[in-house]
C-alpha cells in the first residue's frame, strides 16, 4: 500500500488520502455512497454515518463545498481525511452542535458511485 498522500485544494481544503482507492473517481454531479465521521477541531464527534444506520448516499453537489471538492479527489474503495476550513463547511452558520466559523474534519470512505 502506498503511503498517505496529502493535497491542499485552492479553497484551503486539505485531503489526506489514507487508503488509495482503485475504482472510479466521482464527479460533482454523481451520487456517492460513503461511510463518514465528522469531528470538530477539538476532536468532538458531531456526526457519523454509523449513527444513521450505515453508509450515507447523497448527490455530491448538494453537500458542503469541502465534501464536493474533497470527495472528487478520491477513488471508490479509498479512505481520506478531509480538513475543512469554516468557509468550505458551514461558514458563520451554527448547525446542530457545530458552532459558527468552525473548521471541521471528516474521515470519509468512498464505497460506491451510485448510477
Amino acid at each position: 500500500m502506498a503511503a498517505a498522500s496529502t493535497e491542499k485544494l485552492p479553497s484551503g481544503v486539505v485531503v489526506e488520502h489514507l487508503v488509495q482507492g482503485t475504482g472510479a473517481q466521482p464527479a460533482a454531479t454523481d451520487v456517492v455512497k460513503v461511510n463518514y465521521r465528522g469531528t470538530l477541531a477539538n476532536g468532538t464527534e458531531f456526526d457519523a454515518s454509523a449513527k444513521h444506520g450505515g453508509p450515507a448516499t447523497f448527490p455530491l453537489n448538494r453537500v458542503i463545498p469541502c465534501w464536493t471538492q474533497g470527495v472528487q479527489t478520491m477513488k471508490v474503495g479509498g479512505k481520506a481525511k478531509l480538513t475543512c476550513p469554516a468557509a468550505t463547511a458551514y461558514g458563520s452558520r451554527a448547525v446542530g452542535t457545530i458552532p459558527p466559523n468552525s473548521d471541521l474534519t471528516f474521515e470519509v470512505e468512498l464505497i460506491d458511485i451510485v448510477k
